[in-house]
């Protein structure tokens, strides 16, 4: 009886020390939270965009770092290809050399980045890292990235689309002209007829051609006016020119 009642005791003693580190444990899995895509596609040549989220119970600080990772399809091998503390540090070494741009923003909780230029080398898991002190036990997501090449029948269905965004349009544009010129000439063969009245399309159009005609009228008024008044000017400096001559042999 009293060694259980020891064994008791000392279960009871324990209690505070698991609640504890129960509440430490749940603390320490909730402090930084990362999400990433699970899997991304992107095409040969057309940059892609590999994204990462994070959610820290901490303020942002100098201190908070990003570190991305790559590990080839098939390979336990992995290595850095960038790095972030305060500013961003793309590798400078291996294939993804030159071709990582950084694309977040730590205070929006944004650690993304794009790889330019991508090949189908580049194939592969990326795995993203971040640290915000005193947060700094988290997941480490990993993206699985497929580049392939654009085959015939994507770049098929995008001239399609533009031909249709193209040809729809001009289309609509050709109907509506060729409604308008049967309208036109469907009322012309009205007034042809003797005794035919005029309906109030034909008087619009009609009304809109005499405007055509004087507003053309009018421009060659105009312009034989310009041609008149730069001859007489012509004709008068003509004649200054002519007197100022008699006058110097005088």
């Amino acid at each position: 009886m009293l060694q259980s009642g020891a064994a008791g005791g000392r279960g009871c003693a324990l209690c505070p020390l698991l609640g504890v580190l129960f509440f430490q444990g749940v603390y320490i899995v909730l402090s930084l939270e990362i999400k990433a895509d699970a899997h991304v596609w992107g095409y040969v040549g057309e940059n892609i965009k590999l994204k990462c989220t994070f959610k820290s119970t901490s303020s942002i600080t100098d201190k908070l770092t990003i570190d991305w990772t790559y590990r080839p399809p098939s390979s336990s091998r992995t290595e850095s290809i960038f790095h972030y503390q305060s500013f961003q540090y793309p590798t400078t070494v291996g294939t993804f050399r030159d071709r990582i741009s950084w694309v977040g923003d730590v205070y929006k909780g944004d650690a993304s980045i794009s790889i330019i230029n991508p090949t189908i080398k580049d194939n592969g898991t990326f795995s993203c890292a971040v640290k915000n002190p005193p947060d700094v036990y988290h997941n480490i997501p990993g993206t699985e990235l497929t580049v392939t090449e654009r085959g015939f029948g994507t770049m098929l269905s995008s001239v399609a689309l533009l031909s249709i965004l193209v040809f729809i349009p001009s289309a609509v544009v050709g109907v509506l002209l060729l409604v308008r010129m049967g309208r036109k000439s469907a009322g012309l063969k009205k007034r042809s007829k003797p005794g035919s009245k005029k309906s109030s399309i034909e008087v619009s159009a009609d009304t809109d051609q005499e405007k055509d005609d004087c507003l053309a009228k009018l421009c060659v008024c105009c312009a034989e006016c310009l041609v008149v008044r730069d001859h007489d000017r012509n004709r008068v400096q003509f004649r200054d020119f002519s007197n100022d001559a008699s006058k110097g042999r005088g």
